[in-house]
């Protein structure tokens, strides 16, 4: 897994903003920890499934699954729907390794090439593994864009390493496990979709499946799917910085057919228009009975 994220590092230093600082890693750790990424990349470009679950750590090779079986797709679809290669590390400048409880981070500087096309300038890399029992697993990237503050990126490439003292750069030190473990495909695939101009809204399915939404038009898959019987739709909503207070909100969840041609079954909507008084948190519920399963067939 390797996310982009949206840097936010200032062109001042930020040290001493750490309360418990991650500890210095020795150089033993330095080079298990680049072996297992190279070996958890190599498993991703050979398309390796099992070399892949050996290196990746299991709460993430959980969460990657529970996605798969909740899209009733088969489980090579964890390598094969990958949007870029994983970057190479060893071209790029180790910058710091930090280690905090059973988590650790790499941070890395320079060229981090996905291999779509062109020369990369200097950017962040971090890499995220877990300790379980006496083994280091890759956990997850973020790659950090540094085009919008060159500043910090100047300072970088001279060795000044101030920004990386902020949290966004520490290892959490524990690890959250997922809510649920998913042997096989759900009998019926659900997404929330939530439209929330100025609030953030967060929603859960069945007590498992936990969504977070701010200021956006989105929808993501429901872990775990929806299931025969009655099904219970939580979610809170609470106006963002700016927001007028007075924005549309729309929460639904949609059964999604694998019929082609067949449109998703709206099941549950909460939905207020602009100006009208929105509820801070509520508990719903939807029903999948025999007349919802018919019309996902296309019948």
């Amino acid at each position: 897994m390797i996310r982009t994220v949206v840097a936010c590092l200032g062109v001042s230093g930020i040290a001493g903003t750490l309360q418990a600082a991650p500890q210095k890693a020795d150089a033993a750790l330095v080079r298990h920890l680049d072996a297992v990424y190279q070996h958890w990349r190599d498993s991703v470009i050979r398309r390796d499934i099992e070399k892949w679950q050996v290196h990746t750590a299991s709460h993430r090779r959980i969460s990657i699954l529970n996605r798969i079986h909740s899209e009733r797709r088969p489980i090579s679809f964890a390598l094969s729907s990958l949007p870029a290669s994983p970057p190479d590390s060893r071209p790029l400048k180790l910058l710091a390794v930090k280690v905090k409880g059973i988590t650790a981070n790499m941070i890395y500087l320079g060229p981090v090439d996905f291999k779509v096309g062109g020369t990369p300038p200097n950017n962040l890399l971090v890499l995220s593994f877990a300790k379980e029992g006496n083994r280091w697993k890759y956990d997850s990237a973020d790659y950090m864009n540094l085009a919008s503050i060159p500043e910090a990126r100047k300072q970088l490439e001279a060795g000044k390493l101030d920004h990386l003292e902020g949290p966004e750069f520490s290892p959490k030190g524990n690890i959250e496990q997922p809510a649920i473990v998913l042997r096989g495909a759900v009998k019926y695939i659900a997404k929330t979709y939530v439209y929330c101009p100025g609030r953030e809204v967060k929603v859960m399915v069945n007590g498992v499946s936990r969504h977070l939404y701010q200021n956006t038009k989105a929808s993501e898959v429901v872990i775990g799917g929806a299931r025969d019987g009655l099904n219970e739709v939580q979610f809170t909503a609470r106006k963002l910085p700016g927001g007028e207070g007075k924005e549309p909100l729309a929460v639904r969840v949609y059964l999604m057919s694998q019929v082609a041609g067949v449109k998703p079954l709206k099941v549950f909507e909460y939905q207020v228009q602009e100006g009208e008084k929105v509820n801070p948190a509520g508990t719903e519920n939807f029903v999948v009975g025999p007349s919802e399963a018919i019309r996902l067939r296309g019948r």
